[in-house]
């Protein structure tokens, strides 16, 4: 008889063989690659405790399995959030590679755009137009029928298309966020303007939801701190800056930029929600 140990030993490292596309499929559904490697642990554990199961140890495709178990738990993760996650790297203004690295990782315009979508209609959409999961797999994942499903991977699929994808390379992305900041923290009305999108959204954790080039320029302009210190990042596959104050992180913002413009600007200012990035 084959000791246990032995044979969980050999169950990790079929899983192992699996766990990159798993990983990849976890990032695009919940657009954070912290989330995904959680995602993906936990459908290991379930594995791993299910072992014994004949069901389970008798299954003929481990690859449809773990797809089908991990959908699931990155659907509940959907589900239970209460805000966007965000995936913080900081970056050395002198390391520009390092960021081309992460966009290539990412596929940060896909993501952005993704995050558009409800849980359902993401997830119809990544399992089946990028991993090419059958509607009947993902059907059973969501609890719909298929035709039901194909609907929704179809609507999701019209709304990407109609979505303008931000700037896929993060060089053009951080020449409108310093311009930003460079307008914002001389005061520069105009050539903070020049710089947003007419119908651009600011929306931030604790102050709310800004709309509209003037409103974000005068609030860029009120709350500018030139004592502070702007630290490049990549949140979330965009560029991003860590703002810090008297040596703490003050906010994270994260910039989409399309078309050389800014189109939005997330803020995340409250210290518990710093705390969970790592950052405070």
């Amino acid at each position: 008889m084959v000791p246990e140990e032995v044979a969980e030993d050999a169950l990790g490292q079929v899983f192992e063989q699996h766990r990159p596309r798993l990983v990849a499929m976890a990032h695009r559904i919940l657009g954070s690659r912290a989330e995904a490697e959680d995602a993906v642990q936990e459908t290991w554990l379930r594995l791993s405790r299910s072992s014994a199961e004949p069901a389970v140890a008798g299954i003929d495709n481990l690859g449809g399995w773990l797809t089908t178990v991990a959908a699931r738990v990155c659907l509940n993760m959907l589900r239970s959030r209460r805000h966007e996650p965000f995936d913080v790297e900081l970056i050395a203004p002198d390391d520009p590679e390092r960021e081309a690295v992460l966009a290539d990782e990412i596929g940060l315009a896909m993501l952005v755009v993704l995050a558009a979508l409800t849980p359902a209609e993401r997830l119809a959409f990544v399992l089946h137009d990028m991993f090419a999961v059958p509607f009947e797999e993902i059907a059973r994942v969501l609890g719909r029928t298929p035709a039901a499903t194909r609907q929704l991977a179809s609507r999701a699929r019209r709304r990407v298309q109609d979505t303008e994808a931000p700037a896929a390379d993060l060089a053009v992305q951080r020449v409108a966020v310093d311009a930003f900041f460079a307008a914002a923290r001389g005061g520069d009305f105009e050539r903070l303007v020049a710089v947003l999108d007419p119908d651009i959204v600011l929306r931030s954790d604790v102050a709310g939801v800004v709309q509209g080039a003037a409103a974000v320029a005068r609030n860029a302009i009120m709350f500018a701190d030139p004592s502070a210190q702007l630290r490049p990042a990549v949140v979330n596959g965009v560029a991003g800056v860590v703002v810090v104050r008297d040596g703490q992180p003050f906010s994270v913002l994260r910039f989409t930029v399309v078309d050389g413009r800014i189109t939005a600007i997330d803020v995340v200012t409250s210290a518990d929600r710093l705390r969970r990035i790592g950052l405070g």
